[in-house]
């Protein structure tokens, strides 16, 4: 469909310009994208089709975009003199803000310190969840987003380069502070498929219409007086088989607070948690702090974070390259991404460990963590869970051989099978360890 060829028949024969302004309007409802050459094409049915190996950089296009705004606002060597000083200073502030758990007011000045520290590993976290959704068919060409607490558009500019080119998004983005007008900055010129709504509004006050494919909780839930509350009230706004994404810096606080939201959710119903802190054991669920995040391959350091850091010293401390966070995906239709119950006769349950310390058990549990240890000489160690806990376990590599290499090479959320784990007290964490030593057979169950 071409504009420049339909408007003769179009009544009053508007301009073509009219009438792409018309179709843009109405192109997610009418199921039609537009491509580059401004013409409109219908979007094919099904799941987008993701090609998607991980995150190296934060793209140029996207830097310079942002180095532009900076630019502009403080003037070219941005990073140095009074206006590198500021930056810095609430980089800092923002830093000990989040440590201590205490909400950020975010003014202009906030808004591009914040984007200069966290936009890129931001960019970066959302693509790993998204992507594990697209590999399972759960997103699909056509697909409308709800974003909660926006802020500068980390999360949408990953989004948007993560779903391909033939996909239609309808993105609606949440945010009352000035953040938004970073958010804003950053996505124009995206591709025209993918169209953005700012809604200058608090997650409070925001009324959703109709229903969201998507909605996603991206680095806010630990800003909201009652996170429980406004989720809960947006999931009602979940399509049957939408997703709820849940995305937190890895720090305890933040990632304990997401995962009591996400518990919240499903221990009340109707929802259930999707990925990764899967409950195996029907009828049981975890009550232990829950601090669990994934851990990807770091960034590139972004120009504008290096001339940042060099201007104040060069220490590093306004480098974040660091890609790790702690995330949830629930749904309303009882889908999880590992269909497993584990058989009462055979393997053990973490909540029933206490009675189990000193002897050897056989036991399934989802790998959820990197390596813990201290480093080199130090036993690996990776935190695991069954979703029956109450207390911390920790599976501990003491003798690795061919027989149980699957813990160490398992990924972050895989399910493992243990046969003939040794179970131990650890005082001094408070928390069980599952010695894996010689004794031991650890696989990967290859299940759907």
């Amino acid at each position: 469909m071409d504009p420049e060829e339909i408007h003769e028949y179009v009544t009053g024969q508007p301009h073509p310009a009219v009438v792409r302004s018309v179709l843009r309007e109405a192109a997610f409802d009418l199921g039609m994208r537009e491509r580059a050459d401004g013409t409109f094409v219908p979007v094919e049915e099904g799941p987008a089709d993701v090609d998607f190996r991980g995150v190296e950089r934060f793209p140029d296009e996207y830097a310079k975009r942002f180095e532009d705004l900076l630019a502009e606002a403080y003037g070219p060597d941005w990073y140095a003199g009074e206006s590198g000083d500021a930056l810095r200073e609430r980089v800092r502030r923002i830093k000990e803000d989040y440590y201590r758990n205490r909400s950020v007011e975010y003014d202009r000045e906030t808004a591009h310190a914040y984007a200069v520290y966290h936009l890129p590993d931001y960019y970066a976290a959302v693509q790993y969840p998204l992507a594990d959704l697209a590999a399972d068919g759960l997103l699909s060409r056509r697909l409308r987003v709800l974003d909660v607490g926006a802020g500068v558009g980390g999360p949408a500019l990953g989004g948007c380069d993560l779903l391909p080119e033939d996909s239609l998004v309808e993105y609606h983005a949440v945010e009352p502070s000035a953040a938004a007008d970073v958010f804003e900055a950053m996505l124009d010129g995206s591709r025209p498929s993918f169209r953005t709504h700012v809604h200058r509004e608090t997650a409070e006050a925001f009324e959703p219409e109709g229903e969201y494919d998507l909605l996603l909780f991206g680095n806010v839930l630990s800003e909201l007086a009652d996170p429980v509350g406004v989720t809960r009230r947006y999931c009602e706004f979940l399509a049957g088989d939408g997703t709820c994404l849940l995305l937190a810096p890895a720090d305890l606080e933040t990632a304990t607070g997401l995962r009591a939201v996400e518990r919240a959710l499903v221990d009340d119903g109707p929802y259930d948690t999707y990925a990764p802190t899967l409950r195996l054991w029907p009828g049981k669920r975890p009550t232990d702090r829950g601090w669990t995040f994934a851990v990807r391959p770091d960034l590139e350091v972004p120009g504008f974070q290096r001339r940042l850091d060099e201007a104040g010293g060069g220490d590093g401390e306004f480098v974040n390259a660091d890609v790790q966070y702690a995330y949830a995906t629930v749904r309303g239709d009882g889908a999880r991404a590992i269909e497993f119950t584990p058989d009462p006769d055979r393997y053990a349950r973490f909540a029933d460990s206490e009675r189990h310390v000193t002897k050897r058990v056989d036991l399934v549990a989802l790998k959820l963590s990197h390596d813990l240890s201290d480093g080199p000489g130090k036993n690996p160690l990776y935190k695991v869970s069954d979703g029956s806990e109450s207390t911390d376990h920790y599976a501990v590599l003491t003798r690795g051989s061919t027989l149980n290499d699957a813990l160490r090479d398992a990924g972050y959320g895989d399910l493992l099978a243990f046969e003939n784990v040794l179970v131990l007290w650890n005082d001094d964490e408070s928390a069980y360890n599952l010695v894996v030593d010689g004794e031991t057979v650890v696989d990967r169950l290859a299940v759907a």
